[in-house]
């Protein structure tokens, strides 16, 4: 139920983990819930770059007058150039956190004139417990990765007893509710079976399980119909209450960017069902003999195709593949991803198997082909592949030429391929369902619109 204008205000403070693709689905659920309850002020806490790919792009309908956002420390020297690896920025992220967010909070109550009345943050931010705490305040954490992770840090100290150290990649995880087509080698690194030692990022994702049930509420990037009852009943178990509010990033569907590189009038002259597009974030990328492998493949399919990749990565293919193709595909440094699975033209999706890109394959009916990078890749891999049966994963894990066209040829083809085709169809169609107006997606966020508005 939306807040009526005659509630009384709230100030909601939002708290991002600014990497990857969290601060996007975080603030699109903001949006969604700016929306429906317009008497809460919601101040979005983040570090300015994060912040300024955020909202310097915004379209003016994506401009609400109730969210406000705050700058917060990067922990980055200045001066100090990060290397490649991105957890070097994540390091030195955590080593000032949650003072950084402290002072942000500050700012954020004095420019406001209002006491925050709740603190909704990214349920990685482990630390958010005790800030809310201190604020005296409800803490509400969302989950922006698929509940499978969230239920391996659930049961992280069993994990940890029955399979670190032990050499048993291959042993399915049957003692977790839910978790049975799972495998050990499909677990995280960070915070599962990672150094906590030795990493601030694995010791706070270590912690996520301990924190959360002691959460006003838990909110899933996620819908109940996606999961294994086993797991859901299980999750329920566990939290206060749990809250399947449906896709962060399909909540706002004008939030589709603009087509600045000219794809989906590329994609408008293709046939139907035809166009392989390939992305793998905006973080990880496989290696470079990956890339050419994926390349020769592409050449040799001479299917269509569609490639969002960095000119930096570009510049690493062979020149020759690049003349060669120009007119069977496009290749691009960026891509409104929704809007390009959504089109028509796409029939196949190959992705590093990050949670935004399969959420937005899974709600636009695209079978994919994974190969998992890190973190929870392999999770959504395997969910991919062996659970929901819309996909497949590259043999080994490893980009290579034959493997992929065999890949290809088993999606597109008939037989096998077909069914998982129509599979991934079918759970579209689901998603539809769980997202309509009476559906039990709708049902847990007019909860989570009432728990922050205080109706």
């Amino acid at each position: 139920m939306a807040e009526t204008k005659s509630s009384p205000k709230k100030h909601v403070a939002v708290l991002a983990f600014p990497f990857g693709s969290h601060p996007l689905s975080l603030l699109a659920l903001v949006r969604k819930l700016a929306q429906d309850a317009p008497n809460v002020e919601f101040s979005f806490l983040n570090t300015p770059k994060s912040n300024h790919s955020l909202f310097s792009t915004a379209k003016p309908d994506e401009i609400l007058p109730n969210i406000k956002a705050y700058d917060v420390a990067d922990g980055v020297p200045k001066g100090h150039v990060l290397s490649p690896n991105p957890i070097e920025g994540v390091e030195l992220f955590i080593k000032v956190s949650p003072e950084n967010f402290r002072r942000g909070l500050e700012m954020a109550e004095a420019e406001n004139g209002m006491k925050i009345s709740c603190l909704l943050t990214d349920a990685f931010l482990s630390f958010s417990l005790e800030v809310a705490e201190d604020l005296h305040v409800p803490w509400i954490p969302v989950w922006s990765p698929f509940p499978y992770s969230l239920s391996a840090h659930v049961y992280i100290d069993l994990i940890r007893q029955r399979f670190v150290n032990n050499e048993v990649e291959d042993t399915t995880l049957e003692c977790i509710p839910g978790l049975s087509q799972m495998r050990v080698s499909d677990l995280p690194m960070e915070g599962i079976l990672g150094d906590i030692e030795g990493s601030l990022f694995s010791r706070m994702l270590s912690e996520v399980g301990s924190v959360l049930p002691r959460a006003s509420a838990v909110v899933l990037n996620s819908y109940e119909e996606l999961n294994p009852p086993l797991l859901n009943d299980d999750l329920k178990t566990k939290f206060r209450s749990v809250l399947n509010v449906g896709f962060h990033t399909l909540l706002n569907p004008s939030q589709f960017g603009s087509d600045v590189s000219g794809c989906i009038s590329w994609l408008d002259k293709q046939k139907e069902r035809s166009v392989v597009y390939v992305s793998f974030g905006t973080v990880s990328s496989p290696p470079h003999n990956e890339l050419i492998a994926l390349a020769e493949a592409l050449e040799e399919s001479g299917l269509p195709f569609l490639w969002s990749l960095k000119d930096y990565i570009k510049d690493l293919l062979p020149k020759a593949f690049v003349e060669k193709t120009r007119m069977q595909g496009k290749i691009v440094p960026w891509t409104p991803q929704s809007q390009v699975l959504a089109h028509g033209s796409i029939a196949v999706f190959v992705t590093h198997c990050g949670s935004n890109s399969v959420v937005e394959s899974i709600a636009y009916g695209v079978p994919m082909i994974g190969r998992p990078c890190f973190g929870d890749h392999r999770m959504i891999g395997r969910m991919v592949e062996d659970v929901w049966g819309i996909g497949v994963k590259v043999e080994g894990g490893i980009l290579t030429k034959n493997g992929l066209l065999k890949s290809l040829d088993f999606i597109l083809g008939h037989g096998k391929g077909k069914e998982m085709r129509d599979r991934a169809q079918a759970l579209k169609k689901t998603v539809q369902c769980a997202a309509s107006p009476n559906g039990t997606a709708a049902k847990d966020l007019s909860h989570l619109v009432e728990l922050l508005s205080g109706s």
